[in-house]
């Protein structure tokens, strides 16, 4: 039996738990009040009280760093790399912590991980698997429309390619043999085409594809830029991208980011409820176009994410698409399994490890 460590920071929170093989035993979601995080600059100043957090935790536990036979971690943003599970290395770590472009909580999980490893006897290894960067786009994926701008692969991986094995292991077929369209129906929304184990294709959740909770999704061109030259003088680039990215969707129309809160205004009221139905058929039509690239062989179809706890919105979906094949839900997200899993796979020798070389693997 294998004892795993995981480690999941998010923005005002982290999310501990300890696995046994494949079975979560101990799990603990700690907050982190607002001036603890207010007094940190930069993500990478939270790393003292972060630690400390994951120190805590394991004495609570009555777990010894010895215990451990891996720390699996979550992946921060890393340059675009294969998905799968990497070997967490000193070039690694350096990088998340002076050269990574974005501010993200994620960043923070590998470098406490490997410092924590350092107190072990034994040579305790560290995982990622899956992180954001995830990019295994083929080349007509990267085409916008415009030379200047091109498509990047960012989307919800972990929870996506994990529901993915849970689908396959479910269908009884091999994982790297299946094709799936799978929708990661949360804060954002991420909908992607995974042929035989590679995401050739998704909408980046942040500016592309269906509106979210609180996201805008795609827009009509010309009238977005009509509307940021009149507002230009009145709008700061963090007001501007906030109004996108924070104030749109469901938030936009309804002044809810609640799923929950906008099915109930639903009931009584017809705008809000065309509004929810609108985002269900946005969703569809995504799933529909990432159908298409996969030429209509399909596996199945499959809908996770926290929107996916309704069994309403589901049915809003399904009903635009199952005629399209199998469709499958996994509600909610599957983070710590995905990690924990990662790092199984790892220790099993049941796929190969990758070793992390900054822009390259091997």
């Amino acid at each position: 039996m294998y004892k795993i460590l995981v480690i999941n920071p998010g923005a005002t929170s982290t999310k501990l738990s300890i696995f046994e093989d494949d079975k979560e035993v101990i799990s603990e979601s700690i907050e982190h009040s607002s001036s603890e995080i207010e007094n940190c600059k930069t993500i990478m100043d939270q790393l003292p009280f972060r630690k400390k957090c994951v120190e805590d935790f394991l004495k609570r536990c009555n777990i010894s760093i010895d215990e451990l036979d891996a720390i699996a971690a979550r992946g921060g943003i890393l340059p675009p790399m294969k998905s799968g599970t990497y070997r967490v290395n000193e070039d690694m770590v350096n990088y998340l912590k002076t050269k990574t472009r974005v501010e993200h909580a994620s960043n923070l999980a590998a470098v406490i991980a490997f410092e924590l490893s350092k107190n072990s006897s034994k040579d305790l290894p560290v995982f990622i698997t899956d992180p954001i960067s995830v990019d295994e786009f083929i080349p007509e994926s990267r085409i916008s429309g415009i030379p200047q701008l091109e498509r990047h692969s960012l989307f919800h991986a972990l929870n996506m390619k994990i529901v993915a094995r849970f689908a396959a292991k479910e269908l009884n077929k091999e994982y790297e043999k299946c094709n799936f369209v799978i929708a990661h129906l949360g804060g954002g929304i991420s909908v992607g085409a995974q042929r035989k184990g590679l995401m050739i294709d998704v909408n980046n959740a942040t500016d592309e594809g269906p509106f979210s909770s609180q996201r805008t999704g795609e827009l009509p061109m010309r009238d977005l830029a009509k509307w940021i030259f009149k507002n230009m003088s009145s709008y700061s680039k963090n007001d501007a991208t906030s109004t996108f990215v924070g104030k749109g969707g469901l938030f936009a129309y309804l002044k809810t980011p609640s799923l929950k809160d906008a099915l109930k205004l639903a009931e009584k009221d017809e705008y809000a409820k065309l509004i929810v139905e609108a985002m269900a058929y946005q969703v569809a039509k995504e799933i529909g176009g990432m159908a298409a690239i996969l030429g209509g062989n399909l596996d199945a179809i499959i809908l996770t994410g926290g929107m996916a706890h309704s069994d309403y919105f589901v049915e809003l979906i399904k009903r635009r698409i199952d005629k399209l094949g199998v469709v499958m839900v996994y509600p909610g997200a599957y983070e710590m399994e995905g990690l924990a899993l990662g790092a199984l796979r790892a220790l099993k020798q049941l796929e190969d490890t990758k070793v992390w070389e900054g822009e390259n693997i091997s």
